[in-house]
């Protein structure tokens, strides 16, 4: 496995690459370099200077792109969705790193320190003409309440200020703690005599922040954005400044990076930082470090702690939900290779503890498995429900809700334009995941190697029969299980076997009396 860093990260992160991998360290690549030597990797690392284009993505072969940092707008992570490539970032590693940086912006915005320290260092001592404002009594109103803006609102609460907050994806439970009044965008805009940005850019917050949302704000209002350039429109901002609506405005990004010729940038009552929100040794170390073990762990085919376009996993749930999802796309992989006809539609039903958990990982599992016998291009965790939309497959979750703590239980009920046939399955204990049924057969099948099933009569002499023709034809039976819905009507069997049954071999088993069907299944 190979991986090409593109970009310059902390060196502890490129030390985790080479403890396994073959690592390249290739920074300051032109578009067009980079395009010709992408094919040759599996795994790319990047920062914020190297473009992940929809044309990059397409000429490589890659597994996995990381992004060491939290913004992904550099990265086209819908052609990497549709490729099947896993995109990874690292969320956390900068929080405080961020939060800090907007404390220090807002601090110098409020008591105008770089425009009183440029005035003496020009040898001029003017006291009067930096009167500042203080922060403690103010209204802080921050829009967007992830990771980086509940540090900033625990902060800002420490230093008296009233804080209102602005997230349409967290719910009041979620910031009881942090002394926040949860408000539509239009009440924190009008309260506010500071505004902090925490948003990702993306086509619903590109300029979220115009001509119409400064007319809402007060007269003598403060920005600070250390999120994304283009959350703010940058003309509207330059209008709202000369005119007073906004007293001042810190910004360490820009629309376009480096902002060379910005208007902004000729303002006095703007202070500007070169994108130095995750700038300090501790972060940069952090981030290289988190998005490594994730290469490492994707490039492994385990799963990653910090997926863009895939469902994560809580962290008190990871260990508890991973066997299901294993589990998962084997009853999928079995459900395809014993049943016939197009898909139409899967329904999802979990019970016992899974029924308070979210799901979705495990959903995607099934629907892997299940596309993964009929496409010629396998899919994974990543393009499967992108897939299985496009072919029109129907999926839905039901949860049951039991008392108590049971065990996890999923049941895959699936209907194709020729039939409708269910498999479930548990986990018994950790990793040990079993198919406890097919249809309405009751069986205990280990999910795994090749498996022998026969539907036939319940009557003496079938199992003995095919142990025989297995016996004298040197295939091992591993194990067992039996399932029947009468006595003397008609059963399953599931037969785990060492090796691969060839054609001519079941040919004989399919001619004895009684049975019905003969598959032969590889898990």
């Amino acid at each position: 496995m190979r991986v090409l860093v593109s970009d310059k990260i902390a060196k502890e992160g490129i030390e985790i690459l080479r403890s396994e991998l073959e690592v390249d360290v290739k920074t300051d690549l032109s578009p067009e370099q980079l395009k010709e030597i992408i094919k040759d990797y599996d795994a790319l690392v990047v920062r914020s200077q190297t473009k992940v284009t929809r044309d990059l993505i397409e000429a490589s072969n890659l597994k996995v792109i990381g992004r060491a940092g939290v913004g992904v707008d550099n990265i086209d992570v819908e052609a990497a969705t549709l490729k099947g490539i896993l995109v990874v970032n690292a969320p956390e590693g900068n929080t405080i790193a961020a939060c800090e940086h907007t404390f220090a912006l807002m601090f110098a915005l409020a008591r105008k320190i770089p425009q009183a320290v440029s005035s003496l260092k020009g040898g001029r001592w003017e006291r009067n003409k930096f009167t500042g404002v203080q922060l403690s009594g103010k209204t802080l109103g921050i829009v967007g309440l992830g990771r980086i803006g509940k540090e900033v609102a625990k902060r800002a609460t420490s230093l008296g200020m009233n804080v209102v907050g602005y997230d349409p994806y967290i719910s009041a439970e979620n910031v009881e703690n942090l002394n926040v009044k949860l408000a539509d965008l239009e009440e924190v805009l009008a309260v506010s005599d500071f505004l902090t940005f925490h948003v990702p850019l993306t086509k619903n917050t590109r300029h979220m922040v115009g001509e119409e949302q400064f007319r809402i704000m007060k007269d003598g209002v403060y920005l600070i954005n250390c999120a994304r350039g283009g959350i703010i429109d940058e003309k509207a901002l330059y209008d709202a400044l000369l005119s007073g609506k906004v007293a001042g405005c810190a910004l360490d990004v820009f629309e376009k990076e480096p902002p060379e010729g910005s208007p902004l940038l000729s303002l006095d009552n703007v202070i500007a930082t070169p994108h130095l929100g995750a700038s300090t040794a501790e972060a940069q170390i952090v981030v290289a470090e988190e998005v490594a073990r994730d290469i490492l762990r994707a490039l492994k085919g385990e799963m990653v702690k910090n997926p863009v376009n895939m469902v994560s996993i809580r962290s008190e749930e990871y260990s508890f939900i991973l066997p299901y999802i294993k589990l998962a796309e084997k009853m999928g992989c079995l459900y395809t290779q014993l049943k016939n006809g197009r898909l139409l539609e899967v329904e999802m039903t979990y019970g016992g503890r899974l029924a308070n958990m979210d799901v979705k990982l495990i959903t995607t599992a099934g629907i892997k498995g299940l596309l993964s016998h009929i496409l010629q291009s396998p899919a994974n965790l990543i393009n499967a429900p992108i897939i299985a939309r496009d072919r029109g497959i129907k999926i839905t979750e039901r949860k049951i809700r039991e008392d108590g703590d049971a065990p996890g239980t999923v049941t895959m009920k699936v209907r194709t334009d020729r039939e409708t046939g269910t498999i479930s399955g548990c986990v018994f204990e950790k990793d040990n995941p079993r198919i406890t049924g097919i249809d309405d057969y009751k069986i205990d099948l280990i999910p795994e190697g090749y498996v022998l099933i026969t539907n036939h009569r319940d009557k003496p002499g079938i199992v003995g029969k095919v142990g025989t023709i297995l016996g004298e034809n040197q295939i091992n039976i591993a194990s067992m299980q039996l399932g029947r819905r009468s006595y003397r009507g008609d059963a399953l069997m599931a037969l785990s076997v060492d090796e691969e049954i060839p054609e001519e071999v079941l040919k004989e088993l399919k001619a004895i009396e009684d049975i019905k069907k003969v598959l032969f299944v590889k898990l």
